[in-house]
């Protein structure tokens, strides 16, 4: 056990994260080491961060918590916290069951932790807030928390509560902080990035967020992340048209596409609602990168439902996709109106067929990127190659731009670079940097 370190461990979501960042900057402000997702946990003090979407989320935040509470009995460790979205939602059944634990708090109040612990909360009105955790190169932004949908199978509004957006001018305080030290590119966070402004200035304020932080002298890249298809803003692809740093990349989680589907999971949008919204975004913005979720095994799912998803697939041919199976959440809506009537393996095999079709999909939609030329960011180094992205490409959740080190002048992280593609396959791009 090391004296006066922290290791705080973030399960889940980039939103997450951000919440975890918040409390190391506050643990470094009051003198203390922190190592974050360290592969060697040996701190005086242990911070879980956990998830509590989804039954696998909620499993792998449990399995933490119990392997950190044998470490402090073993004396490896020191006090054991935990906090997030899993002891939002099940404090009393946590408290009950691993008593081990020193402290539980919920999504929201963390800062309690510090007073438990006699530490001060350090505030710095600069909108410094946060300790990095992300390369120094990008970071996340939350726009706001919470979420007014009522989707049937969503846990999230129990544990976040309603839609609060931020403040525009905290916001821009925010971002420009980070651009001052050292960031490039923002991604952009929200459980529901359309819905912002709507409960402080009452109307919707997303576009006009997002011409203010472009204007943001070094913000290079500006990447928007979780937008439904209901009451959709389309007056923002004006401006992801317009403005040369925001991202030709939108993320727009949409479930489904067949009507009894949509109906049976509340999303208040229909299948040719759907079909219009895409065909405009990419009319709107020429080249747009779309990435969506969707799931199988809701409540009712038929197979003529699910041929009507996969179809879709093969219709609009997503850039990035990825899918989940049904999880019968305890408090929502599907959980208490309807059977959790398809068997697990069904599920299963329907989520496989369709990620076996996206996969055909990704390697010619990465095929016909041969003998282009993107702007790539430059993540980090392994050993035979430079890893960057464009900016079609998220961190960690999406495909990746592999340049050759033995053919490459050097590259430092963070830098940009234009690659020219010289090969691809389902997963990933390889290239080569272009001559000037």
């Amino acid at each position: 056990m090391r004296k006066n370190q922290v290791d705080v461990i973030t399960l889940g979501c980039s939103k997450n994260l951000m919440d975890s960042e918040q409390l190391i900057r506050q643990f470094l402000a009051n003198g203390y080491k922190v190592k974050h997702n360290s592969d060697s946990v040996s701190g005086e003090i242990v911070v879980i961060n956990t998830c509590g979407f989804i039954g696998d989320a909620q499993e792998e935040s449990i399995n933490m918590i119990l392997k950190i509470v044998e470490a402090k009995k073993a004396r490896r460790i020191g006090q054991v916290y935990v906090m997030g979205c899993l002891t939002e939602r099940f404090m009393d059944e946590l408290k009950q069951e691993i008593p081990e634990v020193d402290g539980y708090y919920g999504k929201f109040n963390w800062k309690n932790l510090l007073t438990d612990l006699g530490k001060a909360y350090h505030h710095d009105p600069l909108g410094g807030n946060r300790s990095i955790t992300t390369p120094k190169h990008y970071a996340y932004m939350k726009i706001s928390e919470g979420c007014n949908r009522s989707c049937s199978y969503c846990a999230i509004p129990l544990i976040t509560g309603k839609h609060q957006s931020r403040p525009m001018e905290e916001l821009i305080a925010e971002a420009e902080s980070l651009v001052a030290g050292g960031v490039k590119e923002i991604q952009l966070i929200a459980q529901d990035l359309p819905f912002y402004g709507l409960d402080i200035y009452k109307k919707n304020r997303l576009a006009d967020l997002l011409e203010r932080l472009s204007d943001i002298r070094g913000l290079e890249w500006l990447r928007l992340h979780y937008a439904y298809p209901a009451d959709f803003p389309k007056e923002i692809l004006r401006v992801m048209r317009e403005r040369e740093n925001i991202c030709n990349y939108l993320d727009i989680a949409l479930q489904h596409i067949s009507d009894p589907m949509l109906r049976a999971m509340r999303r208040r949008v229909t299948k040719a609602e759907t079909y219009d919204l895409l065909r405009y975004m990419r009319e709107e913005v020429p080249g747009i990168h779309l990435r969506t979720t969707l799931m199988t095994g809701h409540p009712g799912e038929t197979e003529q439902d699910f041929e009507e998803l996969l179809q879709f697939v093969r219709d609009i041919r997503f850039d990035r996709m990825g899918a989940f199976v049904y999880s019968h959440e305890t408090g929502t809506y599907a959980h208490d109106e309807y059977q959790d009537d398809i068997p697990l393996a069904v599920k299963q095999e329907r989520m496989d067929r369709l990620m076996s079709t996206q996969e055909e999909i990704a390697l010619e939609l990465n095929t016909a990127k041969i003998g282009k030329t993107f702007k790539t960011l430059i993540d980090r180094e392994e050993e035979d190659f430079f890893v960057g992205r464009t900016e079609y490409d998220s961190p960690e959740v999406d495909q990746e731009v592999l340049i050759s080190r033995d053919k490459t002048p050097a590259l430092h992280i963070g830098d940009f670079a234009p690659v020219r593609i010289t090969s691809a396959d389902t997963f990933d791009l390889y290239g080569e940097v272009a001559e000037h």
